[in-house]
């Protein structure tokens, strides 16, 4: 589990095999998922997902989502 916030704006990561699945649920979009193949490939996408620029909450959240991201 990456964050949740709610039952319906969540994140979390699931490893099967060499596939990282990131599943992303919000109230706005629904579920989306996103396969990785390798680490360093789902940690360019978090830091474009998560670009200072693009994230609404504090850079405390920000920074904690990323370490979550990190020790997967």
């Amino acid at each position: 589990m990456i964050y949740k916030k709610d039952n319906w704006n969540m994140m979390s990561v699931e490893v099967n095999g060499k596939q990282l699945i990131v599943r992303e649920i919000s109230d706005q979009w629904g579920e989306e998922s996103h396969i990785f193949l390798s680490r360093p490939a789902m940690m360019q996408w978090v830091s474009e997902r998560f670009a200072d620029d693009r994230f609404d909450g504090s850079e405390e959240e920000r920074e904690e989502i990323i370490r979550a991201f990190q020790e997967v």
